[in-house]
């Protein structure tokens, strides 16, 4: 089995968990396949006037304990067995931080970095339109994810809308805040990972205002979390993004960063820091490592070069199996993506459920959910751990894949 392909390392986990579990091999066996898969075709005219034709995914898992939550990513490398798996961790990210969603997932094959904006809300609008009759408030609620923000939502939502006759804001979840968006929606996922490397370090009785960070990966997820983190007084110590990765032991200011390369477009030739390897810093000497770009970075090959003493995995499925093994062996504390980067998806929540009551709350009201619900999240999966001698990964998965079955088995099988 290839340590690689990200499906079967979710149905490896799955499988894992169902054993420490004695869960039933008939739920098992359903809960390894999605509900629902979708491949469309999206023609789109170019600027250029030529007409491309674009692969989209929709994977629908489970809808067990709610309505299918999970973004959409426009991605080069986005494939099936990608959007498979992504669609399940989502199943289990809402499953452990007990919000009421199945999991889903989408992608489309395409290059946004080589499209103009009014090529990708052509495209945008376009795939909104082919699958109008698979997403909705209680079918398959999107959010953003790699590539895609609150503009790509708003596109989405406008779409549908008009295609309704009337405004539906609560088909999904990310929008800008005057089209219905949540405030504190787009620092959440950062935001949750700094909540559980805050608690982590409790554990370990290490000083956060001592700890050195390495962040692989400075879109959304790395840069929130390297702000939180420098607030709570830790120092950024490296960070890469697909170009290059910088270094300084001397600390790296996170929005000075951010500003640098919103004007250069790379992280590459930061003042004040050396270029090291892009992936390079996730071996780097610090402290805390996470990995917040995309799946399968650390792996067989590199784990055991690791020197962080606590991983925050702020990207979905950044360690494979057989890395994870090595980084428990090595006494590293890792804190799995479907606990760690699930502050995203449960502002999502938050999101949904002002729409549908059509409320607004307070920025300060919503951090304050969100961090209620990560730590009782975090030390849940602790305890778990704890309790069943395992690690937290596998801990997790236990917590999420109990809940799920435990609604399956309310529930019962139709017909």
């Amino acid at each position: 089995m290839s340590e690689l392909n990200p499906y079967e390392v979710a149905v490896r986990r799955l499988e894992e968990a169902g054993r420490l579990l004695s869960i039933s091999s008939d739920v098992i066996r359903i809960l390894k396949h999605p509900r629902r898969v979708i491949m469309v075709s999206l023609p789109v005219r170019m600027d250029d006037g030529r007409i491309e034709v674009f692969k989209g995914y929709i994977v629908l898992h489970n809808s067990w304990r709610g309505p299918y939550k999970g973004g959409i990513r426009y991605h080069p490398q986005v494939n099936l067995d990608e959007i498979k798996a992504l669609a399940m961790w989502m199943t289990w990210k809402c499953a452990v931080v007990d919000i009421p969603y199945g999991g889903a997932k989408s992608g489309i094959e395409c290059n946004p970095k080589a499209m103009s904006k009014s090529e990708i809300e052509k495209l945008t609008r376009r795939f909104t339109a082919t699958i109008i009759d698979d997403i909705g408030p209680f079918k398959y609620v999107p959010a953003p994810d790699v590539y895609t923000d609150e503009q790509v939502m708003a596109w989405i939502m406008d779409t549908y809308s008009t295609i309704k006759g009337y405004s539906v804001p609560e088909v999904v979840t990310g929008k800008p805040l005057s089209l219905g968006g949540s405030p504190g929606r787009g620092e959440a996922t950062g935001f949750g990972v700094a909540i559980c490397i805050r608690e982590a370090a409790k554990i370990l009785d290490l000083d956060l205002t001592r700890l050195t960070v390495a962040i692989q990966g400075f879109g959304n997820v790395g840069f929130n979390a390297a702000v939180s983190l420098a607030e709570m007084g830790a120092k950024i110590v490296a960070v890469s993004d697909s170009q290059a990765g910088i270094y300084s032991p001397e600390g790296i200011e996170p929005k000075k960063l951010y500003e640098f390369k919103a004007k250069t477009g790379s992280v590459k030739g930061f003042p004040g820091s050396r270029e090291i390897g892009r992936d390079e810093v996730l071996t780097v000497e610090c402290d805390v490592l996470i990995p917040a770009a995309l799946e399968n970075q650390i792996t067989s090959k590199n784990a055991g070069e690791v020197k962080a003493k606590i991983v925050g995995e702020g990207a979905n499925g950044p360690t494979t199996p057989e890395a994870d093994a090595i980084l428990n062996r090595n006494g590293v504390l890792v804190i799995p993506d479907i606990l760690a980067n699930a502050g995203g998806v449960t502002v999502s929540y938050f999101e949904w459920v002002q729409n549908l009551t059509r409320e607004r709350w307070a920025e300060e009201e919503v951090k304050a959910k969100l961090e209620q619900k990560m730590v009782k999240s975090f030390y849940e999966v602790y305890n778990a751990a704890k309790k069943h001698n395992v690690s937290m990964r596998t801990a997790a998965m236990m917590v999420a894949v109990g809940r799920v079955t435990d609604a399956f088995e309310k529930a019962g099988l139709f017909p």
